[in-house]
Parts: C-alpha cells; structure tokens; sequence
C-alpha cells in the first residue's frame, strides 16, 4: 500500500447549535455557547499542534462543519483562518466551505466572511414544506431560506449548496416535488440530497419506533429519489456522487478528498481525521476537549497526534482497501479509478475482482472501461448492496 501525497483538507468541528434537530445525531451540544470563545482558542492551539507534521503540503480545502458554524462571529471566523494561514502553508484558491442555518444569515455577516476568503456556503433548507421542518424541529422556514439565498449572492458567494432530506415521515411525492421546484427556483451551485436515516437516540427515531409516525417507505424513497435526480438533470445539474449534483465546476472538492480516500485534519470536538496513515476521533465533550487541548504545549504534541485525540487506528492495507471501495464507489462519474488504484495498492481493480466484476456488468449495475469502474444509473439506487460485492470478502 502506497500513501498518495495529496494536498491536504482541513475539517473543523463547530458542536455549537442553538437547537438539536429531531434527525440528528452528529456531535452537537445546545447551551453551551457560553464556551464558544475559549472552544475557538484551544482550536487554533490545536490547529498549531497538528501543523508540525504538515511539511508545508498545500492545504487547497477548508471545511467549517457542525453543529452550527454560523453561530460562530466574524471576528471568530477570521482568528481561525489567521491561525490557519500562520500555521499551514494554504493552496493558491483554496476552498473554504461554511456550513449555515438560514436564520443566522445576514448580508452583511456574510459580506464579512466573504472578504475574509470564504468561498463557498452549505446552507441548511432540508424541505420547503412547514409540515416537514416543523416536524424536523428546525428554526426557519422558506422565506428565510430564500432570504439567505438572496443574501449570499448580494455578498458575491458564486458556490452556494443547498441541502435537502427526502422520505421523511409520511412525506408524500407530490410535497417532495414540490420541495425540488422550491430549490430549483433558488438555483444554487450545488445540491446535496439524503435520504432520511433514523438514527438511534434522535427524537424522530424515537417518535418512529413508538408508532407515532410512519416509517419511511422503501419504493417511496426510490421514486422520490429517481424523480428529483430526473429533474436535476433537466435543469443542468451533474450528478457526481450518490448524494450530489453540481453545476459545471462547482464540485465540492472538500468531499472529494474523502470519496478519494486521501488525507484530512480534522479539529475540533469530536472530529475525526485521517493523516499520516492513522484514522482518529477526538474528545467529543466541548468542555474536556478545551481541557486537553490547552494541558498540553504545541511544543510537547506529537506531530501525528491531536492533543485531544481520544481513539486511534493505525490503517491497514485491507482496511485502506476497503475505504478506498466504500467511498470511491460513491462517486457515480468518476468511480474507481484503475490507474490510481493500481498505484496505490499494486494490482488493478479489475483483476483482483474478476467475479463480482463479471456478475455486476452483466445485471448492468456497473460499467467498466479501462480507465475506470462506475455505478451504473441503475446501479445507484442499489449502490449498497453492489458495494458490498467488492468489500464483503475483505478481512478487517
């Protein structure tokens, strides 16, 4: 196994939220804001401490994620991307991604975040039906939405994505339809599309479980996700990825460097990483990671490790294989590339699954030409079941 010297990513973990979504389960703390200056200074310690390692390779991606990034100020922003530019030597261009709430966005905060170099925006709409986000627990509504849009433009953000949860429950086509001609008529750059997941210990798992509300139904996530992918298509979106659409060259490359399977940074409470080899989470509690990062100097870090590491994998070549599957799979134009595939680990793809490979191109949910093996469009729906051909078999 060969590691690929790529230009490295940062992902860094804002837990902070106003109020907990009922689908979600990521590493989010509410009323806690109260430690929100002191989180952002053991961040920028923890971002000197892992730089030691960085040899001066280019960062050319940057992703603020959550929680809440928008709940952050400019002046915070902007001591984290000081402290990143002191520390990192950052790529010419560089792409630098703030997750948002609708309802945090103002013209001019985001006036501020652009002139201090973010580029691109996620913003959070998840539906356009009040019925929905009310029952997802969210704060705003399409208005604001819209308005976010709007603000974002005047602030001369050209990379804008929308992100929408689909097959909630006892969503109709017809009212996710409509949710699609919503975001169509807001005309991002970019759309990130999920199918909902009933993840344990979120209320809406809970409420799902006790019989209170339907559970998604199978054949309609399939046509609600066929229907939306047909009508991104007419409007000129690319599909690049399982769960993404872009318009022409507004890929999100921050995503690619995991679907790639290359090396990331990640910081923050509860983050997780994966650089020089080793996979890694850190402390997910807010206030024990400002504890551990701060007990320990820049000095005394190791290059490899976060101060506030709190699990660790050192990658083996069957597991880097398998990643490598999973996620390059993921990627509907691009899938596996052979040439880069065979670099990394010695054989081609191909050869080292001639049956799966021959039992998948002959139902037609792959396609395989020299250079590359993809889903096919109707493999994408079953993305799952045809990765699990190729990673069932290796040893973990």
């Amino acid at each position: 196994m060969r590691r690929l010297n790529s230009d490295l990513s940062l992902y860094l973990h804002v837990p902070f939220c106003d109020h907990r979504c009922s689908y979600c389960a990521f590493n989010t703390y509410t009323q806690l804001e109260h430690l929100i200056p002191a989180y952002i200074d053991a961040l920028c310690r923890e971002l000197a401490c892992m730089a030691r390692g960085a040899s001066g390779r280019p960062v050319h991606t940057i992703y603020f994620g959550g929680g809440t990034p928008s709940l952050l100020s400019p002046a915070q922003c902007d001591q984290i991307l000081s402290q990143i530019g002191n520390s990192y030597a950052l790529a010419e261009a560089a792409e630098i991604t703030l997750e948002a709430n609708p309802d945090d966005l103002s013209e001019a905060y985001l006036r501020d975040l652009y002139s201090m170099g973010f580029n691109r925006l996620s913003i959070g709409m998840q539906s356009a039906n009040e019925a929905i986000l009310r029952l997802f627990e969210r704060q705003h509504d399409l208005r604001a939405i819209e308005k976010s849009v709007e603000y974002a433009r005047r602030a001369r953000f050209d990379n804008i994505n929308l992100d929408l949860i689909f097959c909630s429950p006892g969503e109709t086509l017809s009212e996710w339809n409509r949710t699609v001609d919503a975001l169509l008529r807001l005309s991002p750059d970019h759309v990130s599309m999920y199918g909902l997941e009933l993840k344990g210990g979120t209320r809406l798992r809970q409420q799902v479980d006790a019989g209170e509300l339907p559970a998604p139904d199978d054949d309609d996530f399939a046509d609600m996700y066929e229907g939306a992918s047909l009508a991104l298509a007419e409007a000129g979106y690319a599909q690049y990825e399982i769960s993404s659409w872009r318009r022409s060259g507004k890929e999100c490359r921050h995503n690619l460097q995991y679907w790639r399977n290359l090396e990331y940074i990640g910081l923050g409470a509860g983050a997780h990483g994966f650089y020089r080899g080793r996979r890694y989470s850190t402390i997910a509690a807010p206030a024990r990671y400002i504890d551990a990062v701060n007990a320990v100097s820049a000095r005394e870090s190791s290059f490899e490790a976060s101060p506030a590491e709190a699990k660790v994998n050192v990658v083996s070549e069957a597991e880097d294989l398998y990643e490598t599957i999973m996620m390059g799979l993921r990627m509907t134009r691009e899938g596996i590339d052979r040439g880069r595939f065979a670099w990394r680990f010695g054989r081609d793809f191909v050869e080292m699954f001639p049956a799966a490979i021959e039992r998948l191109t002959a139902a037609r949910l792959i396609e395989v030409n020299q250079d590359r093996v993809r889903l096919s469009e109707s493999g994408r729906l079953l993305s799952n079941a045809v990765i699990r051909q190729f990673v069932s078999g290796i040893k973990i």
